[in-house]
């Protein structure tokens, strides 16, 4: 049965050709400079979907026979959501320690009480791979609620070969029959156990082929920081990695400069996350490339901590996604309108370049070329808000915007 929404103020996220108000043509690739401001607007449109993908946008369209009819009346339709940077997969909870870094308890005092990331992995051990699919499947399902039709979830915590295919099995385990679309990343490099040469070779030489053996394909991701992976490190594992064909991923410049933005732009890495304090020679150097700059700042809200400059990224050419870092101590939110408004607030943003960022940008940060715009042809991802004005998005704060979900052209919620 087809599914039509009509009547709604229709944010293609195409790029319309010059003169032709309603005249689409592909815009599936990523946007940047003035593209990233371009949101493709029908100011009174519909969309027809069939079969799981857009099968029209215009004006007036005819209704087939029985085709489900959602009135939008002015409202606005947009592409879903596309979170490109979660750990959305995790066991047990941080609300022990977060009281005491309110209290200010030093996180180094934390650390020795046993808490930081090393109370994640021990959960984690401990629990079942039904356990962990569990807890994602209910997190999955609230993302969708909120209008995320796409999300990537990391592992990260298992550290062990056992562990870490576990992490990865739980969340293929959670994607089934999930009506939305799940991207598993091997987060390999979260952190260290123990020496870090040591740990960080069987990382390199044992764990990484054991998971792209078992998951061929699957993007790796490391973070460099000085409590995590050094950048020689990260290098060994991208270099290795990058010989099999994966997509390499990169958390950098959260706490101060590393100098791993060359490095990734060397290694030809898909993206470079956070970058809060990244130096701004980096950030240019990174905004000239084809490597994607996600930013979080939700994290930043979370931490009380610096802002990423990601209008300045924009500004100056840069692949700008933004993302939810949605975890069990990082950023306690999976709400992108929130992370919008944040990023229009205290990152530079314009409302356009937030959206294109949640929507287009991410989702070919994914390697995702079949969604993220309103186009014919392209996987029926979409949603329905409450606002007949886009920019009450990045205004409105709190709450739930979206009144209508589709996922794969079905109507979820």
């Amino acid at each position: 049965m087809s599914l039509m929404i009509r009547h709604a103020r229709v944010l293609t996220l195409a790029l319309l050709e010059p003169g032709g108000a309603a005249t689409l043509i592909g815009g599936r690739k990523a946007r940047r400079g003035a593209a990233l401001k371009e949101l493709g607007v029908i100011a009174r449109g519909d969309v027809l979907v069939t079969d799981g993908k857009i099968a029209a946008v215009g004006v007036e369209l005819a209704v087939p026979e029985r085709a489900e009819v959602i009135e939008a009346d002015g409202r606005v339709l947009m592409p879903g959501f596309v979170d490109c940077h979660t750990h959305a997969c995790w066991a047990g909870d941080r609300l022990v320690e977060w009281e005491q870094e309110l209290g200010g308890v030093p996180p180094a005092e934390v650390l020795k009480k046993g808490g930081g990331i090393q109370a994640t992995v021990r959960a984690v051990k401990e629990a079942t791979r039904k356990q962990l699919a569990a807890g994602l499947r209910a997190r999955l399902d609230a993302m969708l609620r909120g209008g995320t039709t796409t999300m990537e979830v990391k592992s990260g915590y298992g550290l062990t070969i056992d562990g870490e295919t576990k992490m990865l099995h739980a969340i293929a385990r959670a994607a089934q029959e999930f009506p939305g679309t799940v991207v598993p990343t091997a987060l390999l490099g979260q952190t260290v156990d123990g020496e870090v040469a040591a740990f960080t070779r069987m990382v390199v030489r044992e764990l990484l082929p054991a998971v792209w053996h078992e998951f061929p394909g699957i993007a790796v991701e490391a973070v460099c920081a000085a409590d995590a992976w050094p950048v020689e490190a990260c290098v060994r594992l991208f270099e290795r990695a990058g010989k099999h064909g994966l997509p390499l991923r990169v958390s950098a410049e959260s706490a101060a400069p590393t100098g791993m933005i060359t490095e990734a732009l060397r290694l030809h890495v898909r993206s470079v996350d956070h970058l809060e304090n990244a130096a701004k020679a980096d950030l240019v150097a990174l905004a000239a490339s084809e490597t994607f700059g996600v930013f979080t700042p939700a994290t930043s809200f979370h931490a009380r901590g610096r802002y990423a400059r990601a209008g300045a990224f924009a500004d100056s050419g840069g692949l700008v996604v933004l993302a939810s870092d949605y975890g069990v101590a990082t950023a306690p939110t999976h709400a992108m309108p929130f992370v919008i408004a944040l990023a229009v607030r205290y990152s530079g943003l314009t409302v356009a370049e937030a959206i294109a960022a949640t929507t287009v940008n991410a989702a070919a940060a994914l390697g995702l070329n079949d969604r993220g715009t309103i186009e014919v042809g392209q996987r029926a991802d979409l949603i329905l808000l409450r606002h007949k004005d886009e920019r009450l998005l990045a205004h409105e704060v709190g709450g739930n915007p979206v009144d209508v979900v589709v996922a794969g052209g079905k109507r979820v919620g």
